[in-house]
């Protein structure tokens, strides 16, 4: 029993720490830099995009679980990921291998986005 919390909580840990680095490089950068919002959200995937294809990505999910994957970089490296085991088939599976990767993800992100909506009403905020 006391094996077990062990490495339950060093799988924590390890995700925490991963995911919290990715975020801490996040903060710098919006700290220190004009980059905004967007731009870093779009570095921070295609960040995962590049380092899936040289195959650095891959043994930090491995290693962290969902502190590698859960945040945007960790989209890119679902798209590579996707598109690599597509282009096994072919090139047309190479195109449609990220849209499928990631299609669990992104539907269920539409359907809550929609529930919520229906469920509360927005708002302009007030400062």
């Amino acid at each position: 029993m006391g094996q077990e919390i062990l490495t339950i909580f060093l799988t924590y840990l390890k995700a925490f720490a991963v995911g919290g680095g990715i975020c801490l490089i996040a903060q710098i950068i919006i700290n220190f830099t004009d980059l905004t919002a967007g731009k870093i959200l779009v570095y921070f995937m295609l960040g995962g995009v590049v380092l899936t294809a040289i195959g650095i990505y891959q043994p930090l999910v491995e290693f962290a679980g969902a502190g590698a994957t859960v945040p945007i970089s960790g989209f890119g490296y679902l798209l590579a990921s996707g598109a690599m085991k597509g282009a096994e088939k072919g090139f047309f599976y190479a195109i449609t291998g990220a849209m499928s990767a990631a299609s669990a993800g992104v539907t269920a992100a539409v359907v809550f986005a929609f529930i919520m909506s229906l469920i509360f009403k927005s708002r302009t905020k007030r400062n």
